[in-house]
């Protein structure tokens, strides 16, 4: 998962202005970003928390909730950029915690 620049494309309601895109140096680095996007989105429904604890199922729902989310991943080989579903996130952002808790 290293070394291909992502782009995660979002859309936070249906209203288009809330288009934007967040980009990455890899794919371990995306899923990063996206935990911190929700994570900041948590702090800011609980202010008064100081330590908020989620599981995978509510990081989907968060995924699931957005207007749209797809991810734009560097293929080297073929020198473009290869678009997947928010499905495939979600896939990737589990695998990438997982990794994160062997890591402990």
């Amino acid at each position: 998962m290293a070394n291909r620049h992502t782009i995660i494309l979002m859309q936070t309601s249906r209203n288009r202005a809330t288009r934007t895109f967040m980009d990455y140096e890899s794919i371990s680095q995306a899923m990063d970003g996206i935990c911190a996007l929700y994570e900041r989105k948590l702090k800011e429904l609980n202010p008064a928390i100081r330590e908020i604890t989620y599981d995978i199922s509510d990081l989907y729902n968060f995924i699931d909730g957005l207007a749209d989310m797809s991810a734009l991943v560097y293929d080297h080989p073929i020198q473009a950029y290869l678009p997947y579903d928010r499905q495939w996130i979600k896939q990737k952002t589990l695998q990438h915690l997982k990794k994160l808790a062997s890591q402990r």
